[in-house]
């Protein structure tokens, strides 16, 4: 009989979340149960009713309200899992505290994202740096997974439009890096949960650090891959360190004069992230053994994942979902 684990889930409805649950669901080899803790009012959500239908627990929890509830949602609890918005980090702090509490074996926290240097590169990756410095004094085991930079959100606008329907609502188009060069660890989003259930049945990767990704691609080799599979020729813009700086000090600027512009936040946040992988080269395998992660390929050398001339094809012939789509 498959081993079983209680999995507790905060922002299962979200892309990262929802990649999760799919992935316990369809893990081969452990059976998971899983809760998934949602805010009170959102207990309404359409998602939530579809979670429900698939077997999965709704749980009401206010993470901002009496700490012995949230213990009392955990109890019994083996792995907790965050998925939580970056910003909403802050609610990691209480989540983790219940966790702890409540004898979880094992907490994820929302990390979930390419690899970047602990501080001074990604305001957002600051405050993860914190919440992992806080699980570790707490003394909470732990595991901090980092996946890549999404397939859905990798591809170039084709000038037929053939793509416009998985793209972000409202992204623009993203200039390359420098000349191109730079690589940069990918992954799908549906493999992610698939690499989270393996993950989290390890003993291997208990108080560790853990980095999976499908496949490294520089942004000229996808390009390329792209004009060779959709027979259309991309228009390449390039974009400068200068140029890339510039646009976080811009970004920055239009934050600090309205602290509650959304739009401002994310701007600052792609900016960076822009940087950090396209401008830095950060988000690399070398770079993540460097920071000290465990590898996923040699974790799980076996695992088949999609590659991407395959997510391609299948982008081309309109079968993929975007994300963050009406946003």
């Amino acid at each position: 009989m498959a081993p079983l684990i209680k999995v507790a889930i905060v922002g299962a409805s979200g892309e990262t979340g929802q990649s999760i649950v799919n992935g316990l669901l369809s893990a081969p080899d452990v059976k998971f149960e899983i809760k998934a803790l949602t805010r009170p009012e959102s207990l309404s959500k359409p998602i939530n009713a579809d979670l429900k239908n698939r077997g999965v627990d709704i749980i009401p929890v206010d993470l901002s309200g009496p700490l012995d509830k949230i213990i009392e949602a955990l109890t019994g609890i083996d792995v907790v899992i965050s998925a939580i918005f970056f910003g909403s980090l802050g609610d990691e702090i209480p989540l983790a505290n219940a966790a702890k509490a409540a004898g979880v074996k094992r907490f994820v926290q929302s990390a979930f994202m390419v690899v970047v240097p602990p501080r001074g590169v990604v305001n957002f990756r600051e405050k993860k740096e914190e919440n992992l410095n806080h699980i570790q004094k707490i003394r909470l085991p732990y595991t901090y997974i980092d996946v890549g930079w999404w397939y859905q959100i990798t591809l170039p606008r084709l000038p037929s439009g053939r793509l416009d329907y998985l793209l972000p609502t409202g992204q623009p188009e993203q200039p390359i890096g420098l000349d191109g060069s730079v690589p940069s660890a990918l992954a799908d989003i549906r493999d992610v949960g698939r690499y989270v259930a393996k993950i989290i049945a390890d003993p291997r990767t208990l108080n560790k650090k853990v980095h999976v990704f499908n496949e490294v691609h520089t942004r000229n080799q996808v390009y390329d891959l792209l004009e060779g599979v959709s027979g259309e020729k991309l228009d390449r813009q390039y974009l400068s360190q200068a140029e890339a700086e510039a646009r976080i000090e811009q970004a920055r600027l239009a934050l600090e004069q309205n602290p509650a512009d959304g739009s401002a936040l994310a701007m600052l946040t792609v900016s960076q992230l822009t940087f950090s992988w396209g401008i830095r080269g950060d988000n690399t395998p070398e770079n993540a053994a460097y920071l000290g992660y465990l590898s996923g390929k040699d974790l799980y050398p076996d695992f088949e994942f999609t590659t991407l001339k395959d997510y391609m094809k299948e982008a081309l012939e309109g079968n993929c979902k975007g994300v963050y789509q009406g946003r």
